[in-house]
């Protein structure tokens, strides 16, 4: 029979495909505490198991493994394609939960809701320290506009911002059809008065925000990471926030995870929350149906749709 390890927590209810299949055996443990690693045929996981080329040859007669999300940098990609495995992820499941995501933390941070919340906790009623802004006629640079930054520019056309899209690939019929224009990254570093990053992570696009480009963009700009850690030099976002350059951030992903050091969160100019973008009911059961019933067909011998490598 095909057997399954599930190593982090993966909604019940969207392994349902594998549970009702009988074709599968499913157990749910780590690949730390799981024994006789060597005879999975799969490997679910999410972001928090580091799947890596020791794992792998652990795993001697693993075949598939498949990423309930879309990030996959905490799978070796290129170790898996060496050894024949299939990796396959879910990449449409938390587009929305995410693009939701950064609208809350857009409106979080403009808002200042955060320290607001936290002054009138401590028992304070305070309403001249939280003056904040408007998103109306704000011009929002968007780098990266694959499935989430146009959900995010859709979005953003409901509150009337003026959008900027970049990406390598983007054309103007692309970007318009979000509501978007397409723009160079120079444009959007120099024009926007809020800049959100979705792309992924990888080596082009690792420190893409930093110290230069974000010199580059417009005294009291504001910045959103709710894509990958790296992407955005946070010692450079944190100098020019000290410097008063950038007037705010918002961040959901960090360089290391969880951090050695909260100074950068800790700041007032800062709202974070601990990597959960994709954190809700729907974006989970989704992400874990989509990437079960792909492990199902690669075990009865069907094509995969979402494979990375």
């Amino acid at each position: 029979m095909f057997r399954v390890l599930v190593s982090d927590k993966i909604a019940k209810e969207g392994l349902a495909p594998l549970l009702e299949s009988g074709q599968v055996e499913i157990v749910e443990k780590s690949v730390d505490d799981a024994k006789d690693l060597d005879t999975y045929d799969a490997l679910l996981v999410r972001s928090a198991t580091k799947v890596t080329d020791a794992v792998m040859e652990k795993m001697a007669g693993l075949k598939i493994i498949g990423r309930a999300g879309v990030g996959v940098d905490n799978i070796d990609v290129p170790a898996a394609t060496r050894r024949g495995l299939v990796v396959v992820n879910a990449p449409d499941a938390n587009t929305i939960a995410t693009a939701e995501h950064t609208f809350a933390l857009m409106l979080a941070m403009v808002r200042k809701l955060c320290l607001a919340n936290a002054s009138i906790r401590r028992g304070e009623w305070d309403r001249s320290s939280f003056m904040g802004s408007e998103l109306f006629g704000k011009t929002l640079g968007i780098i990266g506009f694959g499935r989430i930054g146009q959900e995010v520019a859709k979005r953003a056309r409901a509150f009337e911002m003026n959008v900027l899209a970049y990406s390598r690939s983007i054309t103007p019929e692309k970007a318009g059809a979000a509501g978007a224009q397409a723009s160079s990254l120079e444009e959007i570093l120099t024009s926007s008065d809020i800049i959100t990053v979705h792309t992924p992570a990888t080596p082009e696009t690792k420190g893409l925000l930093g110290e230069e480009n974000l010199r580059k963009t417009k005294p009291g700009v504001m910045i959103i990471n709710a894509a990958r850690g790296g992407i955005v030099d946070e010692a450079a976002l944190k100098r020019l926030l000290d410097s008063g350059h950038i007037a705010a951030a918002a961040l959901d992903v960090f360089t290391q995870e969880p951090p050695e050091s909260y100074e950068l969160m800790q700041m007032e100019q800062v709202t974070a929350t601990p990597h959960i973008a994709a954190s809700t009911r729907e974006a989970q059961l989704k992400v874990a149906r989509v990437v079960a019933e792909e492990v199902l067909n690669f075990a009865m011998g069907r094509p995969v749709r979402n494979r990375v490598n």
